[in-house]
């Protein structure tokens, strides 16, 4: 009696082993597009926003003049500089003439440049009684508004005082990060600002569009999640 030998077929075997390797091929190519969108989401190091975003328009907030300001208040402007900032943090007092300065500079009623600070935290001495001391003080020449919701600093995806934002008329962010490579006044080499707004009113591309900011944590409410 002769026994046949029956050979197992392949195919299913290879049909199989293609499936598995076209789902892997699909898994790290959904990987890699995850990390390019979150990638995009974010600057390098802004957590929230990337140069191009359009913030959303602020309103009513208070200033350190008694009057309530809003983003329409400057819409005629072609570029606008968003410092959020604070009087408790050290860093931020040593940028206030620095700051007072580029007012002085780009500011005017005829200026296609408009500054403004925006404080963020709740706490005593960033309180808007304290803001107008400061204010009066250090003659500040630009508007000095407080966020008392902490919204617009969250939609500008601020996290340090001082942190600065240069954008245009459409409130695409231009520019984002520190003011300039030190602290100490004295000691800058790199006017990072500076150079953007020289850049963006020309019409040239910004070299450096984005820098690490440098100063203290602003203050934010924790939020809690619901149990």
């Amino acid at each position: 009696m002769k026994i046949q030998r029956v050979r197992a077929s392949r195919v299913p075997v290879t049909l199989s082993l293609s499936t598995t390797c076209r789902r892997l091929q699909f898994t790290s190519l959904l990987a890699v597009a995850c990390c390019l969108a979150a990638t995009a989401a974010a600057g390098t190091f802004n957590p929230d926003r990337a140069i191009g975003d359009v913030v959303p328009p602020w309103t009513d907030l208070p200033g350190t003049d008694g009057r309530r300001h809003s983003w329409t208040d400057l819409a005629d402007r072609d570029l606008l500089v968003v410092v959020f900032t604070c009087n408790s943090c050290p860093y931020a007092v040593d940028y206030e003439d620095r700051v007072n300065d580029l007012a002085r500079r780009f500011s005017g009623p005829t200026s296609r440049v408009a500054v403004v600070a925006i404080n963020s935290n709740l706490v005593p001495a960033d309180a808007p009684a304290a803001m107008q001391d400061r204010a009066r003080a250090k003659d500040f020449r630009f508007p000095y508004l407080f966020d008392a919701s902490q919204a617009v600093a969250r939609s500008f995806g601020a996290v340090r005082t001082p942190e600065f934002f240069l954008i245009d008329r459409e409130r695409r962010i231009l520019y984002m990060g520190a003011m300039d490579d030190n602290a100490t006044a004295s000691a800058v080499t790199r006017h990072h600002l500076d150079d953007a707004l020289a850049a963006a009113i020309a019409g040239r591309p910004i070299e450096v569009a984005e820098t690490a900011p440098v100063g203290c944590l602003i203050r934010y409410a924790r939020r809690r999640t619901p149990q």
